[in-house]
């Protein structure tokens, strides 16, 4: 059965691939075949690493920042509820960006959008590196993290149509290895950088990349190469989409530190523009009044059950992602007391053997189904994170190196797989719009994740009568981390389990939104 549904899943895929790039193709433009015939066959790889190196440096950017938060902390005399918003800023500001990423590219091209996003996120490691004000830095990370939401789907739309089926598993696979790389790099890099030079020099160390990336823009990257329409932005609607994603995260703020009432009144907001965008987006969608206007998010997209799963199981994992992410630098430093170096090479095994299991992962789901392995991706991660439990401040960090790797082996197990689940099926006029939306579930998971990890570390370090100002860890605040990393572990079972339903029947592709 497991061969058949492999055997099954293949066919889907190239099928579904053969069918989005005839209509992605319909809109070339000028200067695309003219490249391709400059730079020949090696033009599709070379356009590859130019998005890539750009992915690469707003990756680093994101998660660079987290073995610095303790020192910025201490720097800005902050607790640890606003020094996380440091690393939460920028995951909101990609959250709203990252569904105005296919209007930009109809609008202006790929080439100009993905320059320009660059610029942003260029300027932004200046502003937060020169800047001595807590609230300078955070506009800082803010142009980082648009910059970062914009170019996110922009590889997805390469790959597909660039590449053929047959080397789209291997194009996906090499291009993860190097994004990931660059996440593993990051903390190492950025924990060295902070102990010689302080945290200052890692808002400096995307500089370089960005300004290869430019170079490589101009040469290697069309005006156009999606054949998106440019319509109006859908201002409205992301308005809406902001507001009801800084009530959201702010309102879990004012659980723990502020009134009862001032913690309603913004998740209330949350709510109520969640809803009035939700209801926009339907309108924007039957109306031909508005016809001119790009919605932000096609609700057609959840008529598709596995698509509306997958961006479940996406949610699920920008929290467990992105929380565990904010979270281990942090316990290294602060309940363990390791120094931020060696943080950083503590982290280091665990995001090599990341990028190898996405490489790895990427050739295999061209022959076995996904969700098997997005499903044991999660029961590792989840034993990763439950296993910190049995770790103390006499732990050998031996150990700790090991959680890592097996959690990092599971994270590489679930994103290709899970990308594949929930895009497969759609059809070829929503796969943009898909991938956006795709991302945006899980950049969005990633920031409530974040949030809500702060928020939960706080809370539950002073319910155990400790402070994370002390300068002395104690096994008070070691049994205030493990708390919660069993909530993101129990995160990591739910989203098993929702894995596990992006499993589809046995027939034929169906196209249909």
């Amino acid at each position: 059965m497991m061969r058949e549904n492999a055997a099954h899943d293949t066919q889907e895929n190239h099928a579904l691939f053969f069918y989005r790039t005839q209509v992605l193709t319909s809109a070339t433009t000028a200067d695309l075949p003219a490249l391709q015939a400059r730079f020949g066959a090696r033009y599709r790889w070379l356009l590859l690493a130019s998005v890539m190196l750009g992915t690469m440096a707003s990756v680093m950017s994101s998660t660079i920042v987290n073995v610095a938060i303790p020192d910025i902390s201490q720097h800005f005399g902050l607790g640890q509820e606003r020094a996380q918003w440091v690393g939460s800023s920028f995951m909101l500001a990609m959250t709203v960006s990252m569904l105005t990423t296919p209007w930009l590219l109809g609008r202006f091209g790929e080439r100009r959008s993905y320059s320009a996003t660059l610029w942003l996120l260029l300027l932004g490691g200046l502003v937060g590196g020169l800047s001595d004000d807590f609230y300078v830095v955070l506009a800082g990370r803010v142009a980082q993290g648009l910059a970062a939401g914009v170019m996110q789907p922009m590889p997805a739309i390469v790959i597909v149509r660039i590449f053929g089926p047959q080397e789209a598993g291997r194009a996906t696979g090499i291009f993860g290895m190097g994004v990931v790389l660059a996440t593993a790099l990051g903390p190492t890099v950025g924990g060295l950088l902070v102990h010689a030079f302080g945290w200052r020099s890692i808002f400096f160390m995307v500089i370089p990349f960005c300004l290869a990336s430019l170079w490589m823009a101009q040469r290697y990257v069309p005006a156009r190469l999606a054949g998106l329409r440019g319509g109006r932005l859908d201002w409205l609607g992301l308005l809406l989409g902001a507001l009801a994603t800084v009530g959201l995260l702010n309102g879990l703020v004012q659980c723990r530190l502020g009134s009862a009432l001032t913690a309603g009144l913004l998740l209330g907001m949350a709510a109520l523009c969640l809803l009035a965008f939700l209801a926009w987006q339907r309108h924007l969608g039957r109306s031909t009044d508005h016809a001119h206007i790009e919605p932000l998010m096609r609700l057609a997209l959840f008529q598709n059950p596995r698509f509306a799963m997958g961006c479940v199981v996406a949610f699920l994992y920008g929290m467990a992602l992105f929380g565990s992410t904010y979270l281990l630098p942090v316990y290294m430093q602060l309940a363990l007391g390791l120094s931020a170096a060696r943080t950083g090479w503590i982290l280091l095994p665990g995001g090599v053997a990341l990028a190898l299991t996405i490489g790895a992962v990427g050739r295999l789901l061209d022959r076995k189904p996904h969700y098997p392995l997005a499903s044991l991706g999660f029961a590792l991660l989840a034993a990763s994170l439950a296993l910190m439990l049995a770790l103390g401040l006499d732990s050998a960090w031996g150990w700790l190196v090991a959680w890592v790797l097996l959690g990092r082996i599971g994270l590489g197990l679930i994103l290709p797989s899970m990308h594949l689940g929930t895009l497969r099926g759609l059809h070829a006029e929503l796969f943009i719009q898909g991938a956006s939306v795709s991302n945006f579930m899980r950049v969005f998971g990633g920031a409530v994740g974040v949030s809500l990890c702060g928020i939960v570390l706080e809370w539950r370090v002073a319910a155990h009568g400790d402070s994370l100002k002390a300068a002395v860890s104690s096994a008070q605040r070691l049994s205030a981390f493990n708390e919660v990393f069993m909530l993101l572990a129990a995160l990591c079972l739910l989203a098993m389990l929702a894995a596990w339903k992006l499993r589809a029947p046995r027939r034929q592709l169906n196209t249909s939104p």
